[in-house]
Formats: C-alpha cells, sequence, structure tokens
C-alpha cells in the first residue's frame, strides 16, 4: 500500500510540473477522444481546429489585438454566430466569429470562412461518388467520418440529388463550351451510344501528341444529316480550325460523311471504321461463310500495300456478288475510305489504333458504367447531365493512344496529299495573280 501511494505522490508531481498549459492538455484529451471514432474523424477534428485558428488570425489582423484600445480601428468584433463548412465531404455546423464596421452600420465578412464555407468541394464529392455507383440512399454511409461532435446537413437524398444536378449541369455546360482554338488535332472520331433507348453522338479528338479529348456531344443518330453538320459546326464555332490537316474515323453513315465534306472540305481524308464495316458485311452472310470472309477482311486490311489491298478486296466483292449480292453490295460502298491509312503510308500500331472507334470504347464503357444505377431517365436533358459527367470522368483517366509517335507523320502525310489534290488555278485566277505581282 506505501508503494501505491507514493506513485501517486509522484504522478501527481509530474502533471504538476508539465509544461503544457491547461487548454492545451485539454484539446489533447478531446482529439484522444475523437481518435476513438477513427483516424479521418481525427484528421477532421484537427482541420476544423486549424480553420478556427485561421478565423482567429484574420479576425486579429481586421480588427486589431483583442483588449487593446485603438481610437483608429475599422472594425469591431460581434461576437459569434453558427455557420457551415464542407469538410470530409459532409456539411457541418461551425461557430464563426462576426466582425461589423466600427460605425455597426455593415458585416464584414471573413474570407477565411468564405473559403471554407464553399460548397464546391461537397459537389464534387458528390459527383466522384454517384458516378462511381453509389446511390442517393447509400451517400451518407459511405462518407468519411466527421466525428460525433459535429452536426452534419446535406446527405440526405434530396440533397445529394440536388448537388448531383448541379454538378452535372456544369460538366455538360464545361463539355459543350469548350473552346478549341489551341487545340491542334490529328484525328477525330465519332461514335455513338446508346441511352436509355436514344442515341449519343459522341466526338473525340486526339491531339498531335496523342492526348484524348471529349470534344462534344449530341442526342440523336449520325444518319440525320441535320444533326451532323450541325455538330460538326459546332466544333468549328468553338474555334477548331477547318483548314487543319485532320483524320475522321467514323462508323460509315452517309450523313456523316456528308457532313464531314460539308464543314471540312471534300478533301478531309476519312477512314471507315473496320469493326463497323466487318459487321455489317458479315450480317449479311450465312454462319457457314462468316468466318472465312471475316478472315479474308482482316487480312487485307492488315497489309501495308493499299494497291494489293485494295485488288484483294475487290476480288471479295466480285465473289460475294454472285452468293451473297447484299453482303458485296455493303463491303463495295464505301470500300476504298476502309483503306485511308494504307493509302497515307500509316502502318504499324498507330494503323491498328486508328483502323476503327475503338479508342473511343474506354469512354463509352466509362459512360455506360455511370449509368448502371439509374433506374428513371426523366428527359433529354437528364441522358445529357450523365453522359457528359461520364465522358469528363473518363477524361481524368485517358492515356495517350498506342502508336502516338507517328502522329507527326500522320499529320505530314495527309498535309501533303491535300496540297498535292488542291485544283490547279484557272486562267482568270493566274492573270490576277500577275497582276497583283506586278503591282
Amino acid at each position: 500500500m506505501k508503494k501505491v501511494s507514493t506513485a501517486k505522490v509522484v504522478n501527481a508531481s509530474e502533471a504538476a510540473e508539465s509544461p503544457l498549459p491547461p487548454q492545451i492538455q485539454e484539446a489533447l484529451g478531446e482529439l484522444v477522444g475523437a481518435a476513438r471514432e477513427g483516424l479521418l474523424a481525427l484528421s477532421v477534428g484537427v482541420g476544423l481546429s486549424v480553420v478556427h485558428e485561421l478565423m482567429a488570425a484574420e479576425v486579429e489582423e481586421v480588427v486589431g489585438p483583442k483588449g487593446k484600445h485603438d481610437p483608429d480601428r475599422s472594425a469591431l468584433r460581434h461576437g459569434h454566430e453558427q455557420g457551415q463548412m464542407t469538410l470530409g465531404g459532409r456539411r457541418v455546423e461551425v461557430e464563426k466569429p462576426r466582425v461589423r464596421s466600427a460605425s455597426g452600420s455593415e458585416e464584414i465578412r471573413l474570407s477565411t470562412y468564405e473559403h471554407f464555407a464553399d460548397r464546391d468541394p461537397l459537389t464534387r464529392a458528390v459527383m466522384d461518388r454517384m458516378l462511381a455507383g453509389v446511390s442517393t440512399r447509400r451517400f451518407a454511409s459511405v462518407g468519411e467520418p466527421v466525428g460525433s461532435a459535429l452536426a452534419e446537413h446535406s446527405v440526405s437524398r434530396s440533397a445529394v440529388s440536388r448537388a448531383f444536378v448541379e454538378r452535372t449541369k456544369t460538366a455538360l455546360g464545361e463539355l459543350m463550351s469548350r473552346r478549341l482554338d489551341d487545340v491542334r488535332l490529328a484525328v477525330m472520331m465519332i461514335d455513338g451510344l446508346d441511352v436509355a433507348g436514344r442515341t449519343h453522338v459522341v466526338a473525340l479528338g486526339i491531339t498531335t501528341e496523342g492526348a484524348k479529348i471529349p470534344l462534344g456531344l449530341w442526342e440523336g443518330s449520325t444518319e440525320n444529316a441535320t444533326l451532323a453538320t450541325a455538330l460538326l459546326s459546332d466544333l468549328v464555332d468553338r474555334g477548331l480550325d477547318p483548314e487543319q490537316g485532320i483524320l475522321f474515323v467514323i462508323d460509315g453513315s452517309k450523313a456523316l460523311r456528308k457532313a464531314i465534306g460539308d464543314v471540312f472540305g471534300t478533301r478531309a481524308p476519312v477512314q471507315r471504321c473496320h469493326r463497323h464495316k466487318e459487321r455489317n458485311v458479315i450480317d449479311q452472310l450465312p454462319e457457314s461463310a462468316r468466318d472465312s470472309i471475316r478472315a479474308r477482311l482482316r487480312a487485307a486490311w492488315s497489309l501495308e500495300d493499299h494497291v494489293l489491298a485494295r485488288s484483294r478486296l475487290d476480288v471479295l466483292v466480285a465473289e460475294l456478288g454472285a452468293t451473297h449480292p447484299d453482303a458485296a453490295r455493303s463491303l463495295r460502298e464505301g470500300l476504298e475510305e476502309t483503306l485511308t491509312l494504307m493509302r497515307l503510308g500509316i502502318s504499324g500500331q498507330l494503323a491498328k489504333t486508328l483502323g476503327s472507334t475503338n479508342p473511343c470504347e474506354p469512354m463509352i464503357e466509362i459512360v455506360r458504367r455511370t449509368h448502371r444505377n439509374v433506374k428513371s431517365w426523366k428527359d433529354g436533358d437528364m441522358r445529357l447531365r450523365w453522359t457528359a459527367a461520364g465522358m469528363l470522368e473518363a477524361e481524368r483517366q485517358f492515356r495517350k493512344i498506342i502508336g502516338y509517335r507517328d502522329l507527326a507523320k500522320l499529320v505530314i502525310a495527309i498535309e501533303r496529299e491535300q496540297t498535292l489534290s488542291l485544283p490547279s488555278p484557272t486562267p482568270v485566277e493566274n492573270e490576277e495573280a500577275l497582276q497583283v505581282a506586278t503591282v
């Protein structure tokens, strides 16, 4: 019993001699309690303490030291009031200091509080979790803990839904207003995806450095000539230079092909997607003939000699014409444009990458994944918002395309071909040019 009593005396003495002030010891005790709720709750608690310190420092800077009279001060402390901040992806209640002008006529806003009270971090968290498949019902349960001492707000289903609508509207506006003045494209791919029974046409750009950029989104079919022209004209209106040499990779739509010629000129090179063309031909054949025809198509498209590849495809068209005329007609339509890359001298990995619209597939797959938990589509605006959000989410995960080092070679080949295909000047144009040169 005597040893225990001595230990108690020693501990009490050590506590009395502790260099920490009582308020710091109290704060440490609170942090130890918060640690029981998890490391993230602890981090939020520390972050909130820092925010309070920053607000107090700003008040002192605006008003001056507390307890010291200053006849020239321009502002006064005015107590505290309840406010809200975004911490841990949630809205939590905090007590913020108030400051008023020396005359008391107006409230002075604290920049520190304004910064941390911004809802954008919360809507970003809502966006990320909803696109990852978290439903509005489960949003609160997957959020980081903020500690039982802090009152939470804005995690109800309706609040989460409002935040997501706000964020996806921003995403759609950002995608459809993105300026393209300084973008140097080597390739543009246009493809479609089905959303709740409606078709969304998506445009993906590939820069000369190999980076992929979502360009735009429209609801409708590529077979709609008016829509096809409008979507390409919109890109030009946003600053895309129609004179730069761009390879267009499309699914074979006649309306889209015509729109490319109308907006970007008849010399714009077009590569028909091999996968779409193959599927269109194979669908016209009986099951017994499909494997052999598919193998012959792919063998011809894998060649590097444009003349030889065209010869083999012409032979195949002739053979199919005698046995399966519908398949022959499908293959004959736009046949030369399935060999555009070969004609431009592009082979290897880059030819495999650009021979189809497959580079669009990762983006389309991410869009589909973000849609998987939607049970009811209210209107076209909702469909567009969700698709735009998925496209921008995909952009965050993009990598350079395979074979990107040869994109400069592609651009040079396009520009050379377009220059060689320029029409010769007429005699009148020659005469006018001579007159200008003489002047």
